[in-house]
């Protein structure tokens, strides 16, 4: 997204650090061609104990997600895809770009995709379901999303919100890692040349602090 006002690395809030166009255009490619390759496996809107159906559509790898745990397998007994060591390796790069220091030892074994819609929303919530708190790596691919950061106290008031664009790193860890946070919307033919007719895709990354035995 062309801007007049440059965006540069900001701490939202401690732990809490925004990498504005992270990604250059090729890396972009390269994630929208593998989250194809991944969806081939089938993407599912998850629904909750409620009841109710989240309007964005998910596939995981390395760890499935079923709210509100983990499982080694899919609801049909599918095993869940592997989670790609180049996967990793991005992952720490992300953090020790965000935190401006080393993050040798970050070993995500989760990933979720998220794909959203132009009705989509992500309503505010806490990734809390990981028995690690390392941080969490999120990656913002095509059109742009109004994301919502709070606190971990509460859903409500202080909160920050921001715009995320294709390529955008947002990094939540330490006092802010399980901050409450949501998108708000999408804003439709908003995404770069990157392989997207339309839509968001949200990879994040994460440290499940499960054995596979689990």
């Amino acid at each position: 997204m062309d801007s007049l006002i440059p965006r540069t690395r900001e701490e939202i809030a401690p732990g809490a650090v925004h990498v504005p166009d992270w990604l250059g255009l090729e890396e972009q490619r390269h994630l929208v061609r593998a989250c194809r390759e991944w969806a081939r496996a089938g993407m599912r809107s998850p629904k909750l104990p409620t009841g109710g159906v989240m309007s964005v559509r998910t596939v995981c790898l390395g760890w499935h997600w079923i709210p509100y745990r983990y499982s080694k397998t899919l609801e049909d007994g599918t095993p869940v895809m592997p989670f790609p060591d180049w996967l990793a390796d991005l992952g720490r790069r992300a953090l020790a770009d965000a935190y401006q220091r080393p993050a040798d030892d970050y070993a995500p074994d989760v990933a979720l995709i998220n794909f959203y819609d132009e009705n989509a929303k992500m309503g505010m919530h806490q990734d809390k379901d990981e028995r690690s708190e390392a941080p969490v790596i999120s990656l913002s691919l095509g059109d742009e999303a109004a994301f919502r950061f709070g606190n971990a106290r509460t859903r409500t008031k202080p909160y920050r919100d921001l715009i995320l664009t294709s390529g955008d790193l947002f990094v939540f860890g330490g006092p802010a890692r399980f901050a409450y946070h949501g998108i708000l919307r999408t804003t439709p033919r908003t995404a770069p040349n990157i392989g997207m007719r339309t839509g968001r895709l949200n990879i994040t990354l994460r440290t499940s602090g499960l054995t596979p035995q689990e």
